[in-house]
């Protein structure tokens, strides 16, 4: 089974009016680009997401204007040229053959086949559950046996809703409550899954040694049936800048290979006449192999055939300037001694956003993980917000504090999942229930030290107020109440406001300064355990407040003394992650700034260039001969002790990678 290095997705969705498809297709020439790039691995669509096929189909639909096997040609011309290729299939959508049969198409719980707007992409989707999944295997069957290809990408899985008959009266033979929504989504997924598994015996009947790769499927629910995984994330085409960290850190767990698809268009999918600046697009993909992640860049490929130099051009230079850092990818893997743990892949929203960015701008080393990953042996586990207990969790949790872990938890973290209370006595707190919510009755002559409505503010203690303002801070989210057991340590207290923000018939009030520090614990430590009594992830997901930061940094410290890197100089914008191979490791570090520009785009368009930043790295028993940046491999001299080996990198522009050699 091939294993991508340097790779393209080429997206070739075209309209049934196209009148010149493949017009202008030169294998050679086209192949020849991929080759000047470096290119080993590309994804091509055998059907897209409009039912056209461009290959000779006996099952399916031919563009009209196609006049040869467009797949055919391409394949053998990859073939010949050393670029192993793989296919598209879009599974979800099929608008041709879906206009032709509406039959194959869901029907949305509302009664749509096609939903209002016509202009979405997503208007009609088909249904699994229908004889529309036989025809999408026998398209299978034959690319599969027919094409030397080396995979298959699965696109557009969705789990969308169906209360067609054919979905209606399975759900009736399981036992599914089909007017229940939670129960109709579990189906839907259920159906997803099913699919995905017939493509997967279908496939591997023909070809044991296909790649396979469902997208849309969740990782998890995928891990027995693909057999690579990728992320999609065009940070300029609506996901921006803050996701990639967080599945890149996830999905690295979960024992397959991960590629990193970002995209050449300005904007996103089908963006024809837009292109991506040089530093942006490179950053994409600086940060996915600091993260042990391949990258692939997607593009659009013309319905004539047109090769698009300025693309190409744009690919070339910054996969031959990556790709002399191959000695020091090959085989690399992060290395962290941090994990944020979350419940499921499901609960990889705010919290957890919220604390892999405060995470990355602290330069903490640190994987993201759910029960289905491996756990390594971490020194310090994050709960962020949300993170309740179930008993397998909460034992995993507990086996990591017999080992000497360390723990940070914050407002529902450590709870069991009904709210009750906290499921391990080594928190040291008890949980009183929730703050107040804003529209309840208040009478401010029943306020308590604990029951404290929004706003909230808090002031920290001793070690824990170190660089913080004083002043009371803003918790800004709804917390808990919590009372602190014997053996807890209160590292800060909540602020009460004078009373909350209301209208009482005559007056709103909304500007409430903070009145006076409480009894009542915001922060508590008990042992290894440090517990926070508001959402201070989610604050920082969305207000991103800077002392909050300065807060769960000074209690990453207190549990957390002698931490994997820790690095001087280099601004909050600035990354800074770890690799190793067998016999050396390697930090890198970036510098590139993403702006808002316009209404809703975020971009890089230069690197910064940096001085002086200083780099230690914990030794962990390793001992490095030298230091050098790579690839040119200028030396740099370095110093140990305290258990660290330290160097200054003189400067760096976009990114550097220090090399520790042993």
């Amino acid at each position: 089974m091939h294993s991508p290095k340097w790779s393209i997705f080429y997206d070739f969705h075209t309209q049934v009016a196209q009148p010149d498809v493949g017009e202008t297709f030169d294998a050679e020439a086209f192949t020849g680009r991929l080759k000047q790039c470096g290119v080993d691995f590309i994804v091509f669509h055998a059907r897209c997401n409009l039912g056209m096929a461009y290959y000779d189909t006996k099952v399916g639909i031919r563009h009209p204007s196609l006049q040869y096997d467009l797949i055919g040609r391409m394949s053998e011309a990859c073939r010949r040229n050393g670029i192993t290729m793989s296919v598209y299939f879009n599974v979800g959508l099929s608008h041709e053959e879906g206009l032709l049969h509406r039959d194959w198409l869901k029907v949305t719980p509302e009664g749509y086949v096609y939903t209002p707007d016509r202009m979405n992409h997503f208007f009609r989707l088909m249904c699994y559950n229908t004889d529309y999944a036989d025809h999408l295997l026998a398209m299978i069957r034959e690319v599969v046996s027919g094409y030397p290809v080396a995979g298959l990408f699965l696109d557009c899985m969705h789990r969308t809703p169906c209360v067609g008959v054919e979905c209606i009266r399975e759900m009736k033979q399981r036992g599914v409550d089909w007017q229940d929504p939670a129960q109709v989504a579990e189906f839907a997924r259920v159906s997803q899954v099913r699919m995905a598994q017939r493509i997967r015996d279908a496939a591997l009947a023909l070809r044991p040694d296909l790649m396979l790769y469902f997208n849309g499927v969740s990782a998890e629910d995928q891990a027995e049936i693909g057999t690579y995984l990728e992320y999609e994330c065009l940070p300029t085409g609506g996901w921006g800048y803050e996701v990639l960290p967080v599945y890149a850190r996830y999905l690295r767990n979960l024992g397959k290979q991960v590629l990193n698809m970002t995209g050449r268009f300005h904007r996103s999918w089908g963006d024809f006449g837009g292109i991506r600046s040089e530093a942006g697009l490179e950053y994409d993909c600086v940060y996915g192999l600091a993260n042990g992640l391949r990258p692939t860049i997607g593009d659009h490929y013309h319905p004539r055939g047109d090769l698009n130099p300025a693309v190409f051009d744009l690919i070339q230079t910054i996969y031959s300037r990556l790709q002399k850092l191959e000695p020091w990818i090959e085989g690399a893997v992060p290395a962290v001694d941090t994990a944020v743990v979350a419940t499921s892949p499901d609960a990889l929203g705010g919290a957890v956003i919220g604390a892999t960015r405060m995470l990355c701008e602290l330069k903490a080393q640190f994987d993201v993980v759910t029960p289905a990953a491996h756990w390594r042996d971490y020194r310090l586990l994050v709960l962020p917000d949300t993170t309740v207990l179930d008993e397998p969790l909460a034992a995993r949790v507990r086996a990591h504090l017999d080992r000497g872990g360390a723990v940070i938890a914050s407002h529902h973290s450590g709870l069991d999942p009904a709210l009750r209370g906290f499921v391990l006595p080594e928190w040291g707190v008890r949980y009183a229930g929730e703050d107040p919510l804003v529209n309840e009755k208040w009478d401010q002559g029943q306020q308590s030290n604990f029951a404290i409505p929004e706003p909230a503010y808090f002031r920290a203690e001793g070690a824990a107020a170190a660089g913080l303002p004083e002043m009371p801070v803003n918790c800004y989210e709804r917390g808990a109440i919590v009372e602190a057991l014997g053996g807890s340590a209160v590292l800060a207290r909540v602020v009460s406001s004078y009373f909350p923000r209301h209208w009482d018939g005559e007056h709103h009030h909304l500007y409430i300064a903070p009145d006076r520090v409480t009894e009542r614990p915001m922060v508590t430590r008990c042992g290894q355990v440090v517990y926070i009594s508001h959402p201070l992830f989610t604050s920082y997901y969305r207000y991103a407040p800077l002392p909050v930061r300065t807060l769960v940094g000074n209690l990453i410290a207190a549990v957390l003394s002698d931490p994997l890197l820790i690095v001087d100089g280099l601004p909050s914008f600035g990354r800074a992650m770890v690799t190793q191979q067998a016999t050396r490791r390697m930090v890198w570090l970036t510098a590139y700034v993403p702006e808002r520009r316009g209404v809703s785009i975020d971009m890089i368009e230069e690197p910064i260039s940096l001085r002086q930043t200083g780099v230690r790295l914990r030794l962990d028993g390793r001992s490095p001969r030298r230091v050098y940046l790579a690839p040119a491999g200028t030396a740099l001299p370095f110093v140990v002790s305290g258990g660290y080996i330290a160097v200054t990198v003189p400067e760096l522009c976009g990114y550097a990678v220090v090399v520790f050699e042993e």
